[in-house]
């Protein structure tokens, strides 16, 4: 079993920054890739970011992309999500997500999921 616990969730106005963090604990040697998903009130949960556990596959929704980036460090068992610029549409809870198996996009291929952490961005 591998648990993910999310921080740095917060308020922030647009154009500002924020950077999650989320931390992995349990099995971590079986990781393969981790995510970044959100999901909106009456919206569905989509993909943000996701990144290889090994090597430097990276991936990026189109709306996120040039503003976000994922990162990870292996030490810590820790992805990042640094936002940058950010908008009022990013206003979501942001959840962390980890698989067994190489990257992926889709929310229904990952197996392991963090509790969220809220992302407020005032216009």
């Amino acid at each position: 079993q591998v648990h993910l616990a999310e921080s740095g969730g917060g308020l922030v106005q647009a154009g500002g920054s924020l950077r999650l963090s989320c931390a992995a604990s349990g099995l971590t040697f079986t990781i393969r890739a981790m995510g970044w998903f959100r999901q909106a009130p009456g919206e569905e949960r989509e993909m943000v970011a996701a990144i290889s556990w090994r090597g430097s596959s990276t991936h990026y929704a189109d709306s996120v992309k040039g503003r976000f980036t994922i990162s990870r460090d292996n030490a810590k068992n820790t992805v990042y999500l640094q936002m940058n610029d950010l908008k009022p549409q990013d206003m979501a809870v942001y959840y962390c997500a980890a698989r067994n198996y190489i990257v992926a996009m889709d929310r229904d291929d990952y197996n392991y999921w963090g509790q969220g952490t809220q992302v407020t961005v005032s216009s």
